[in-house]
């Protein structure tokens, strides 16, 4: 298994990606109610009384009433008013009107229902966000227990080889001790050297046994079903050949510039922003009176339409103006106060989640940087132990060494392959916290699962 392996099946199985959909679709639903806020309403009303074999009253209002983007309501309807004992403000017969509602101060610029929408539109985007930092987030976990796996598998894997070599060495050793060519303390220095790698060897084991396992934490298949992990994964070792490490990388401040613009996190912080800020201009509505001017056309029968020039201009209409202000405004003020302190306060978590972002990106950065450096010297470290452990071997061979001497340059040369091989794991995986510190494994594309 290799990391983009890895990184294809989080991205297409795991349920923390499903959830993170369901979310977006969710914030998508909610757009749609908003909008439900300018559907056209139909009302309509009967109403009738009889008593005594007499015919009081009988009403009957349907009527339809169109809200518009800016505040403005456009209204029609027809009446039917018979009877004896009427309210005197209603007039006999069918009469039909159509009529327009306008705010002359509050919510002319803004109201409460287009507030919501243009709020809801905008949390669309902050869970698109927010769903992007998820998928950092679970990347970069995910891939620092994979780089911990791969760890382990190739210390095991020195280990097993180290068993099977001094194996080897313990036997040959033996045989000539039995022959009497060699001391027999020579067989038990021998064999304390491969029960040493044998310890070492099962704990390396286990080790990565257990990364295993916690590996398979991340992995799921279609449906979500978990992934039945087993001991023939393997990591893939292609990656030692590579050399990675010797290659340049980008500039250190186009990394910082990029991440303090297009990081998921505070993309998420600047939608938030905007929905505090629309917020802010609602609040400021309360300031203003409420003033509301409304005209009603009217026309006998129910064909509001006819001879409307005449009407309009003599005295088929119906006109008001409605007007209401607190006199302190202490409501307004406070609330309008209080959107203004929230801005306040996102802005400074924005300031902090800024900081902290270009600070972790600067982090990984310089620590890839030492580890470039450290990889290069442990390289030639090891080649100069490796040189000494094979001259060693020979002297052995010809009987001009110890099997302790040659026991120590083994340990050395062991010691130094384990720490290259942590050196260039963990160059690999402060690779992807840099790129987790960016922002950048957020970026995949979305597709809704419905409209």
């Amino acid at each position: 298994m290799s990391e983009s392996e890895l990184v294809a099946i989080l991205r297409k199985y795991h349920p923390y990606l499903q959830q993170a959909n369901l979310q977006v679709d969710q914030a998508k639903a909610f757009i749609r109610e908003s909008r439900g806020a300018f559907d056209p309403l139909i009302a309509g009303g009967w109403d009738k009384k009889t008593f005594d074999q007499q015919l009081y009253y009988n009403y009957f209002n349907p009527e339809i009433v169109i809200p518009t983007w800016y505040g403005i309501e456009v209204y029609g309807g027809l009446e039917e008013v018979i009877g004896t004992r009427t309210d005197i403000e209603r007039s006999l017969g069918k009469t039909s009107y159509l009529g327009i509602s306008v705010p002359l101060a509050k919510d002319l610029v803004l109201d409460k229902r287009r507030a919501v929408l243009q709020q809801a539109k905008i949390m669309l985007n902050q869970t698109g966000a927010e769903r992007q930092n998820l998928i950092n987030d679970l990347l970069n976990d995910a891939l620092s227990v994979y780089w911990a796996w791969t760890r382990n598998y190739q210390v095991y894997k020195i280990l097993n080889n180290a068993v099977q070599v001094n194996t080897d060495r313990y036997r040959f050793i033996r045989l000539e001790a039995e022959q009497g060519l060699r001391a027999a303390i020579d067989t038990t220095e021998a064999l304390t050297q491969l029960q040493q790698f044998q310890l070492m060897e099962a704990d390396a084991w286990l080790q990565f046994q257990n990364a295993g396992l916690e590996l398979s934490n991340y992995l799921w298949l279609e449906e979500s079903q978990p992934f039945a992990w087993n001991d023939r994964i393997v990591p893939d070792s292609s990656w030692m050949t590579i050399n990675d490490w010797n290659n340049d990388l980008p500039a250190l401040d186009e990394l910082v510039r990029t991440a303090s613009l297009e990081h998921p996190k505070l993309q998420s912080y600047q939608f938030k922003l905007g929905v505090q800020e629309i917020e802010r201009r609602l609040k400021f509505q309360s300031l203003l009176p409420k003033a509301d001017l409304k005209y009603n056309l009217l026309n006998k029968g129910y064909n509001v339409l006819d001879k409307v020039d005449r009407a309009f201009l003599e005295n088929n209409y119906k006109v008001g103006i409605s007007f209401q202000m607190p006199l302190f405004l202490r409501q307004g003020r406070g609330a309008y106060q209080a959107a203004q302190i929230k801005i306040r306060q996102t802005n400074l978590e924005i300031d902090q989640v800024r900081l902290e972002i270009e600070n972790k990106v600067r982090n990984y950065y310089n620590e890839l940087m030492t580890l470039r450096k450290q990889i290069g010297i442990n390289e030639n470290s090891y080649e100069n132990y490796l040189r000494l452990f094979r001259g060693e071997s020979l002297r052995f061979e010809v009987g001009e060494s110890t099997l302790f001497l040659l026991n120590a340059r083994e340990n050395k040369v062991l010691e130094s392959l384990q720490k290259l091989v942590e050196l260039k794991t963990k160059w690999y995986k402060s690779k992807a916290s840099l790129v987790w510190a960016g922002g950048r494994w957020g970026v995949l594309p979305y597709t809704a699962a419905s409209e």
